[in-house]
């Protein structure tokens, strides 16, 4: 093959930095958002592919099926059911759009809100993908402070109203309530409520990523704003992928018909309706056993991780002790930068997520880091950690002591 015309030159301006050739996942794979593979339902989903084919196969032989460009229509009908028991939503089936993962529908809100010199409230450590495509778009991120339980309501009232002054009126606000990512926060349900009235006085969207919500253990389930009064202003968005499996790409968002007619437009083709069909078949009768399941598992994990960092790194290592989820994010002594900790750690076969990779403000997060506890074994999170703290030692000095050992 010919390699001599130059492509490069005549990229578009503004694209995101590429990524190194893939080779493979490190030895220890604390990154993403992957989930524990002894969890995927194998049999439970070949037996539920079976099934849904023979009794709706030749539905596939039209655009869309026999549902619409909303989605497969047993999947919708899945997820309004779930939303209603476990959210406390009211959202008809013609309330819900399904989209090739949550990344999709979040470019779709992006798409149809926002222009270039907008602006939009995000926490201040947030989730990357969300944070990297408003900047792509042109869109002025501002950090919104974050406390223990998760967005400081009283301090957004008083940045919205200096916006406001300044002649900035946000587009949306995007939080993620339930299970913070990266920090494991759970929004109360009166932050909910203010969180409500402020940003509808001021006629500012929410955007409710819910994505981890169905990983919530050791608390009870807050209601979704959605669910709440005073939510016309409200966009819900969630995934199959946090509480299933990440490589199917199914994601949804509820919202007005008005929005979802545009959001259709935009959309262009549907989303691919065997992996729909599927999950929506698995999930009407497996949806309680199956999370319940997948949460144990993740709790487990989440007590090895706690356990492995308080023997490798003692005092070193500042963390919460996460109520759901599948992250730890963690705080260590300001002389260590992260980023050159991973750079150091992917070399000896350790991968994590930098903290500034997923701060608003890239030097607020300089010393913290974001372990994913889902995808390795115990084993792997046991040995990982003790390696990982080997390197930062090696590399900064940091911690002296492992298991009230001196290095």
């Amino acid at each position: 093959m010919n390699d001599a015309f130059d492509f490069e030159s005549r990229f578009a301006k503004g694209l995101p930095v590429t990524q190194p050739k893939w080779s493979g996942f490190a030895e220890y794979n604390f990154i993403g958002g992957h989930n524990d593979p002894e969890s995927i339902p194998v049999e439970g989903l070949i037996e539920a592919t079976a099934r849904v084919l023979r009794r709706r196969g030749q539905t596939l032989a039209t655009y869309n099926q026999d549902s619409g460009p909303l989605g497969d229509i047993e999947m919708r009908q899945f997820l309004a059911g779930k939303l209603a028991k476990f959210r406390g939503m009211s959202a008809g089936e013609n309330e819900i759009l399904v989209t090739s993962g949550s990344g999709q529908a979040l470019e779709l809100i992006n798409q149809i809100l926002c222009e270039p010199g907008d602006t939009v409230i995000m926490e201040e450590f947030t989730y990357q993908g969300a944070m990297n495509r408003l900047r792509a778009r042109g869109v002025n991120v501002i950090g919104a402070k974050l406390d223990n339980g998760g967005l400081d309501i009283d301090a957004l009232a008083v940045q919205l109203d200096e916006l406001v002054k300044s002649g900035t009126l946000p587009k949306f606000v995007y939080t993620i309530p339930t299970v913070q990512n990266p920090t494991s926060s759970v929004l109360s349900v009166e932050r909910r409520r203010k969180l409500l009235d402020i940003t509808g006085e001021r006629g500012i969207a929410i955007v409710e990523d819910e994505c981890y919500a169905d990983l919530l253990w050791d608390e009870t389930w807050p209601s979704s704003m959605m669910a709440m009064v005073g939510s016309e202003h409200v966009i819900h968005v969630g995934s199959f992928s946090k509480y299933l499996a990440p490589a199917l790409r199914l994601g949804y968002l509820v919202a007005p018909w008005s929005v979802l007619n545009q959001m259709i437009a935009c959309k262009g083709g549907g989303t691919g309706a065997l992996e729909q069909m599927v999950v929506a078949d698995f999930m009407q009768n497996q949806y309680e056993a199956h999370v319940n399941g997948l949460k144990e598992r993740l709790k487990a994990k989440r007590d090895v991780l706690i356990e492995a960092l308080e023997a490798n790194f003692g005092t070193a290592a500042e963390f919460g002790v996460p109520p759901g989820g599948i992250y730890l994010w963690i705080k260590l002594p300001p002389e260590v930068d992260t980023l050159q900790l991973a750079d150091a750690a992917l070399k000896q076969g350790v991968a994590f997520n930098p903290g500034p990779q997923w701060s608003v403000d890239p030097d607020a997060a300089r010393s913290h880091l974001r372990i994913c506890f889902a995808n390795p074994s115990e084993q792997a999170l046991r040995d990982g950690v003790a390696k990982l703290a080997q390197i930062c030692f090696e590399e900064t000095g940091i911690p002296p002591r492992s298991a009230n050992v001196s290095r």
